[in-house]
């Protein structure tokens, strides 16, 4: 066991990983970081560090409660999800 993999275990962290030959398994995620970089980072110098977190939690935030995405029918994940609770 490696060490990272004992810090996970020790703080009760469960190590997730895609199986092997299977690129699909993290592609909402893969997808998720190329929107953030796209949209927070394409032509646009953060003057601090503490800047630059602000903008990752608001996008986050914006992200799952306002942007719409076209595959959740015109929906943002969070009235999707909504929805679904009540259906």
């Amino acid at each position: 066991m490696t060490a990272y993999q004992a810090m996970l275990k020790e703080h009760h962290i469960f190590q997730s990983m895609s199986r092997k030959g299977n690129c699909c398994d993290n592609a909402p995620m893969e997808n998720f970081f190329s929107v953030l970089k796209r949209e927070i980072y394409a032509d646009h110098v953060y003057r601090s560090r503490q800047e630059l977190v602000q903008a990752i939690e608001h996008f986050i935030r914006y992200y799952n409660n306002d942007r719409i995405k076209e595959k959740l029918g015109g929906l943002s994940p969070k009235e999707y999800r909504e929805r679904m609770k009540s259906a």
